[in-house]
């Protein structure tokens, strides 16, 4: 089963994007993220922020298993590109264009089947979230609640450690950093 992931409109051209996307292609994917953390690449981060939110389409929509994934194709296209133009001699100008691209990654499975859930497993664990989700929003609502009952009865006015007519020597004074040095 193939999964994919896109990315548009990345703020990097198409030429240094392609260049990790042909180092990676092939891999297995726990091995690409691994090695995109090691390289140093103009476009690693967004790349691999790509890979892993495939992944995580791979294991929330399908029940994939992301120890039996590979990235199958990785396609690295033009997008849009933006004009802007500089000051040259004689009053002429000249374009500068700074383009973007557009990153689509596909996963496969290396065997398929193998580690794949199936949909009432999926289902349970969507509904067991929820469940969690719904506890902590309730825990956090009782806790505002017990919070604003302890606001009511007292409230605490927090005094300044400042006394008046003196400035605090802390860390915030910058002035007092600045005649503290001494001079040679």
């Amino acid at each position: 089963m193939k999964v994919t992931a896109k990315l548009k409109n990345l703020r990097i051209s198409p030429r240094k994007v392609r260049l990790i996307a042909d180092f990676v292609k092939g891999q297995d994917v726990l091995e690409a993220l691994e090695q995109l953390e090691v390289n140093v690449k103009t476009g690693n981060d967004e790349v691999k922020n790509l890979l892993q939110s495939a992944i995580a389409n791979a294991e929330n929509n399908f029940g994939l298993d992301k120890t039996n994934l590979y990235i199958f194709n990785v396609i690295v296209e033009a997008g849009a590109t933006l004009k802007r133009w500089r000051p040259r001699a004689f009053g002429r100008a000249a374009a500068i264009r700074k383009r973007t691209s557009k990153v689509i990654i596909t996963l496969e499975e290396r065997v398929e089947g193998k580690g794949r859930k199936s949909k009432e497993e999926m289902e349970k664990e969507k509904k067991a979230k929820m469940k969690e989700i719904e506890k902590r929003e309730k825990q956090a609502v009782a806790e505002m609640k017990e919070e604003e009952k302890a606001g009511k009865g007292e409230k605490i006015v927090e005094k300044p450690d400042v006394e008046k007519g003196k400035k605090s020597e802390g860390k915030g004074n910058w002035t007092n950093k600045i005649f503290r040095r001494k001079s040679m």
